[in-house]
């Protein structure tokens, strides 16, 4: 006789809830404390469920979860990519589809382990979790956004282990609190499926689940209160130019484009920057391409004497028609001449190239295909040394601590968040660049198109937030630790890589903890 608890339609309804839950402790919303909760009824509706319904379930839950959290994918497309709305939500719903396969290769995972090990849910599911969210990152070209960790960002006690562990380790944690819940929910009814279920083993994952916390926010706390020293400050002016995309590469706006900015830049001199930091492709034309608005954009840097850093599109080559582009940020020092030229590293799909060579067109107009650089680029201000990430490049832990390796001892994001609208999306991107402020200990500086821009310490402090869709100007001085470099930055995802092998472990062996 099959005992199975019988599935129903008010079974995914608490699926779909609990995902949409999920999806709210992400910015906008930030409800963070529901992160540590709503995967609880995915790990209840997984116990004696069998393998078709465990993936069902875990689609409905990943489904709404990514929905919630980037429904912002048709909003870009169909404003940008020109979609119209038949094609944008379809769209969106098969990228989020992929997500979710995540969630029920997960689910089917869990399922099969929970039914046929000792393992308590607290182990086993934050060890699946955070494998998948490595896999996550990596594969398909990578896309990490709105994992679960970074719903945590604002809690900066928690999230200072991720200077070990990466976000990774806070990922760990919030499931692990998950699944410690739902192993006490569900005890009883394990004991009835293994009468001779050790008690011992969940109750010590527990109380261990429990000092992990308790560890994670003593050291959040020693960190936070740690006298560091400090081998220099530097004083930091982003611009917020606030540009209107659908217009920004109109020639008939650039004369008017420039002088947003210049006019911006001058109010900051007030101030007496060290760094101007102007937004990704902020001037509306190929610099060192059309020679008149370049020499007179050096002409301004020199009647400033300050160094400018920029983003512009640079052309690498050309055939007929069609050119090879590279998504640049290019240092200006205060003489006006090029003190240092970065080349985006990981481009985004569809929208700077096609991936695969599929026979698609870019979903971003533009005059022609964008390139990869190679280099992780370290420029200097007064001295200073720091790189520059562009736009997408800020969800990838692993390339931003490449940047730091070399010896950047401050970290610049330049974007053009205007493809997002007044959607979470800017909210989410901003609260990712503060993980990468902890992971390496160096400040974090930000210049959007239109918002967000702001400073982050190298403690994951929110120094200054500015306001989407404003023209605005923000300075800040930022101090330049001398300190050594964290674990993170030197070993990287060793923390999310042991979860793998672990994992792995646990399915090959799974047949001796019966």
């Amino acid at each position: 006789m099959d005992n199975r608890p019988k599935i129903t339609k008010l079974s995914y309804v608490s699926l779909l809830l609990s995902g949409v839950a999920l999806g709210l402790s992400f910015p906008k919303a930030g409800l963070w404390p529901l992160a540590w909760v709503s995967i609880v009824p995915l790990l209840i509706f997984l116990l004696e469920t069998g393998r078709v319904d465990a993936f069902k379930g875990g689609l409905v839950y990943g489904l709404a979860y990514f929905i919630t959290t980037i429904y912002w994918v048709e909003h870009s497309i169909r404003i940008y990519g020109h979609l119209p709305i038949y094609l944008s939500i379809p769209s969106l719903l098969l990228l989020c589809l992929v997500l979710a396969l995540y969630v029920s290769l997960f689910s089917i995972l869990f399922n099969n382990l929970y039914m046929t090990t000792r393992f308590p849910a607290l182990l086993l599911a934050p060890v699946l979790w955070v494998s998948l969210d490595l896999l996550r990152t990596y594969l398909f070209t990578g896309f990490p956004w709105a994992s679960i960790g970074y719903s945590q960002y604002k809690w900066l006690s928690i999230i200072q282990i991720a200077d070990i562990t990466g976000v990774y380790g806070v990922s760990f944690l919030v499931v692990a609190v998950n699944g410690a819940f739902a192993d006490i929910i569900l005890y009883r009814r394990r004991m009835q499926i293994f009468p001779l279920f050790p008690v011992f083993p969940t109750l010590l994952g527990i109380v261990l689940v429990f000092m992990g916390i308790l560890g994670a926010v003593w050291y959040g706390y020693f960190r936070l209160n740690q006298k560091d020293g400090y081998a220099s400050k530097l004083t930091v002016s982003v611009v917020q130019g606030n540009i209107d995309q659908s217009g920004k590469w109109n020639t008939d706006n650039r004369q008017s484009i420039m002088a947003v900015y210049k006019q911006l830049t001058r109010l900051t001199l007030q101030k007496s920057p060290d760094l101007v930091v102007w937004p990704e492709t902020s001037v509306p034309f190929v610099f060192n391409n059309d020679p008149e608005p370049t020499e007179k954009l050096r002409s301004f840097v020199r009647s400033i004497s300050t160094p400018l850093l920029f983003g512009s599109v640079e052309i690498l080559s050309s055939k007929e028609t069609t050119y090879e582009l590279s998504n640049a940020a290019v240092l200006l020092d205060a003489d006006g001449r090029t003190a240092g030229t970065y080349e985006k590293i990981h481009l985004v799909p569809f929208g700077e190239y096609i991936p695969w060579m599929l026979p698609l067109e870019k979903l971003v107009t533009a005059i022609g295909n964008f390139s990869p650089g190679k280099t992780y680029t370290v420029m200097k201000a007064y001295k200073v040394p720091f790189s520059t990430v562009i736009c997408y490049e800020i969800i990838f832990p692993e390339l931003v601590r490449k940047f730091i390796n070399k010896g950047a001892k401050f970290l610049v994001t330049i974007t053009n968040d205007a493809w997002f609208g007044k959607t979470s999306a800017p909210y989410q991107h901003f609260s990712m660049a503060v993980f990468r402020a902890v992971e390496n200990r160096v400040p974090v500086v930000r210049s959007a198109n239109t918002g967000i821009s702001g400073f982050i310490d190298d403690r994951g402090h929110i120094i200054r937030m500015g306001r989407l869709f404003r023209e605005e100007t923000l300075t800040e001085t930022i101090s330049i630790s001398n300190g050594s470099k964290s674990f993170y930055t030197k070993f990287g995802n060793v923390f999310g890589y042991l979860c793998v092998v672990a994992g792995v472990m646990i399915i090959i062996f799974k047949g001796e903890t019966k």
